[in-house]
């Protein structure tokens, strides 16, 4: 929770001080230890590529990438991905809103000996402002994204955008 606390006062210095794009946003904000992936080449038909969602269950289930894997945030267990993801070898794709909370899991993969983890660039936001599908279900489509956060949600340009309870707005 200290960590999320940390990323909203990032953001928002970050907004203050009016850098405008997400390559700034995500310089100023993440490590860059973990090698990025575009949204263009997560889209490409892959083999074995193992999605995983860093977001929280809320977030989740208005909508995720299909056949993602929800592992969570603020609850998020390594001993479970163990578990599930015995082969530390498994490509394996992070995301989350804007790929800020993926890079942290992303980092803990790899602290534990993933070899192939890459964070989304841009996360959920990058993959439906670029027109790609997003899910409500296993099979049902959604126009719908949650935007985390009223100051987060100026970087989803496309889509429903769906509010936590306690920021229901007008956008």
């Amino acid at each position: 929770m200290k960590t999320l606390l940390l990323f909203v006062f990032a953001f928002i210095s970050f907004s203050l001080q009016g850098q405008e794009s997400l390559d700034d946003l995500l310089k100023h904000i993440n490590k860059n230890d973990v090698p990025y992936i575009s949204v263009q080449e997560l889209a490409m038909p892959k083999t074995k590529t193992l999605i995983l969602d860093a977001r929280e269950q809320d977030e989740f289930e208005v909508s995720h990438l299909k056949d993602a894997i929800y592992v969570g945030y603020d609850n998020f267990d390594l001993d479970t991905i163990e578990a599930q993801i015995p082969n530390k070898d498994q490509e394996i794709v992070v995301y989350c809103s804007l790929g800020i909370r993926s890079e942290v899991i992303a980092n803990k993969l790899k602290k534990a000996g993933y070899a192939n983890v890459r964070n989304l660039y841009g996360g959920i936001f990058e993959w439906k402002n670029k027109d790609f599908d997003v899910y409500k279900s296993k099979e049902k489509k959604t126009d719908s994204v949650h935007v985390y956060s009223k100051e987060w949600s100026k970087w989803l340009k496309k889509g429903k955008k769906a509010y936590p309870k306690a920021e229901k707005t007008n956008d």
